[in-house]
């Protein structure tokens, strides 16, 4: 069972050598603290994009405002793309996290 662990962990993370394990080190905690970013970011935005209905007059249909007429350039859809911008960006983050883990990438054999 040790020999299991131990190739476990050197396909995870590389092992403590040379360099190479000060420069994974330094690749992960920026990676973690990108992604950490771009969920506070996310969630800012997304608390403060306003609802998509707004009470009683959702029911019985809406009427063509100015705003319905512009909404490609409202602020609501400003915050729609930045909010998209930021989760597609925190989704490469996690995949390239998540590549950056396997031991061949840094030149460890597992």
């Amino acid at each position: 069972m040790p020999d299991m662990m131990s190739m476990i962990n050197n396909m995870l993370a590389p092992l403590p050598s040379d360099g190479v394990w000060t420069v994974y080190q330094i690749v992960s905690l920026v990676l973690l603290a990108l992604m950490v970013l771009a969920a506070i970011v996310a969630i800012v935005i997304v608390l403060f994009q306003p609802g998509n209905s707004t009470g009683i007059d959702a029911l019985g249909g809406s009427s063509e405002t100015f705003f319905g007429k512009n909404k490609g350039r409202s602020m609501e859809s400003k915050m729609k793309k930045w909010t998209t911008i930021s989760l597609i960006v925190l989704g490469v983050l996690a995949v390239l996290f998540f590549i950056l883990q396997f031991g061949t990438i840094w030149g460890v054999a597992a």
